[in-house]
Formats: C-alpha cells, structure tokens, sequence
C-alpha cells in the first residue's frame, strides 16, 4: 500500500494472529490518507524458513527480513506499528536493531511480564495451559464456506464480530479466507490463516520479553494504544507497559482487544497522534 503523493513518513504494520493484512483495510488506508507510506506483511508463520517456536524468534527475523526488503530513504522516518502478536514482534525487532525504526506503536499487545511471564513459562509445559489459552478453541474453528457471502454472514452473527466496522467484517471475509473452488463448489473459500499455525502462535507467547528488554533496552519511543473493555489488558495487566512507554499511553473508550477493526478511522487518528507526539528519549525495559 502506498499513499498518492510522496509520504512524510513510513509504517511498516504487523498484524495480529489469525488476521491477515488485508484485514485492517480501513485502518491502513486511513493511514495512507494522512501521507504514510505503509508496508504489511500478509501473514505470520506462514513462511516455512520462520517456523513458530517458543518466544517467537524466527517470527521476529521474518518481519526484520521484510522490514530490510522494504525501500527506504533516509529523508523519511520509519515506524514500526503492530497489533496484538505484531505489537510484540515490532517490540522485539526494534529492539534488536536500533536503526529499524523510528518509533513503535502497539495496539494492545499482550505484553507478559515479571511474575505472569514465570507462570507463563512453567505453564506451557502443561495441558493446563493450553487448555485455558484461545489456542484451546482455535484448532477446532470453522475453515470451510460455499462462498465469500457465506463467510461474511456466519462471522457477522457473532457478538465479537458483530462489533465491527462493517468494511472491516466485508475485508475480513475476503481478505481472512482465500478461494478454494470445486466442481461441485465453485465460490468455496477456506480460511486464508492456517488454525493450527494460529494455535502454536497462542500456546508459544512469548514470556521472556521483560529480560529481553533489559539486556537490549529500546533506543527509540514506544506509545501503547489499548481498548478500554480489552480482556487481554486485563489479564496481562499495564505496569510494565506505563514503564515501557513512560505512560505514553491511551486507551480507546468502549475497545476490546480488537478496536483497530471496531473503530479503524479513530485508531488511525490515534496512531497518527501518537507518532507525531513522540518523545524522542529512548524507553527503557519494563
């Protein structure tokens, strides 16, 4: 995606598991509007060289590998912004290049620190945990529809859904399944985010962030925007997040978890506030 003049800034965003790119259509192209130049990896885990492993890493080095691959000038700052799993990766990759960008935003990522991250840690070697986390219910989720009109009706009867904006939901039934025809079927769609990559990306959380920052503090501003009604915030809590970002914060009233599809104009004048408020001081580790 890129904008019609030249851009005064670049993004590169990251998205969140089992939301391809395309899904945040209206947020990117709100953020085209005001003169980003904006980048999006389609999907996670997909690419056999960065397979899903514990904490992360190769996840990591597919979005600095597309982040290089990406031109740049060096007239132009780059930001790295991300929701929910890309909020943690943008974290990750600035922090382990300095020079990748600018500033980072994060869209509610469930950041997990101090003594969650260690009871995080041991309880991924139990059926327990796995057992209580989304990747409980996301190997078993729906992948199969006669049609785009078919997807976009069974989602849209669901409460977490329902809540959307409704171009997102339209983006999400084209761009979050692909088509997959047969004779007897011609408009078939399947799921475009493969459920079992979706479920080792929850059950492989990272839980080694806190430490990891320490040991490689941020050289650049970090802001944090969340939704007020987020159940994610809530279970990860924002301690670590207000010393992160030096309460550089802001919370979308009325939110869940996934307000850049409920209220994507509004998260793009968020984000676009953010960056241009950013401190230049770099962050230090939660």
């Amino acid at each position: 995606m890129m904008p019609s003049c030249s851009p005064h800034a670049q993004i590169i965003f990251s998205h969140g598991n089992s939301f391809p790119a395309g899904t945040y259509g209206v947020l990117l192209r709100a953020l085209e509007a005001k003169g980003y130049a904006v980048h999006a990896l389609d999907r996670f885990g997909h690419d056999r060289r960065y397979p899903v492993v514990d904490n992360w890493a190769p996840l990591v080095d597919e979005l600095m590998q597309f982040c290089h691959a990406v031109p740049r000038s060096p007239a132009v700052p780059r930001y790295l912004v991300g929701h929910s799993m890309g909020g943690l990766l943008s974290l990750l990759a600035a922090s382990r290049d300095p020079a990748l960008a600018s500033a980072v935003v994060l869209l509610d990522p469930p950041l997990v620190t101090g003594w969650r991250a260690m009871l995080l840690k041991a309880g991924k070697r139990t059926a327990l945990a796995h057992r209580l986390s989304p990747g409980a219910t996301s190997h078993r989720r729906r992948q199969e529809w006669p049609s785009v009109e078919a997807v976009l009706q069974h989602f849209s009867s669901k409460p977490v859904f329902a809540r959307w904006h409704p171009e997102a939901l339209h983006d999400y039934a084209q761009h979050g399944t692909r088509p997959a025809p047969t004779a007897e079927e011609p408009s078939r769609r399947l799921l475009a985010f493969d459920r079992d990559i979706e479920t080792r990306i929850y059950t492989t959380l990272p839980d080694h962030i806190g430490g990891w920052l320490r040991r490689h503090p941020l050289q650049c501003p970090v802001s944090f925007i969340g939704g007020s009604e987020s159940r994610e915030t809530r279970m990860t809590g924002l301690s670590a997040m207000r010393r992160l970002t030096h309460g550089h914060m802001t919370m979308v009233s009325g939110g869940s978890h996934l307000f850049p599809m409920e209220m994507p104009q509004l998260t793009a004048d968020l984000i676009d506030q953010q960056l241009r408020e950013a401190p230049t001081q770099p962050r230090s580790a939660p």
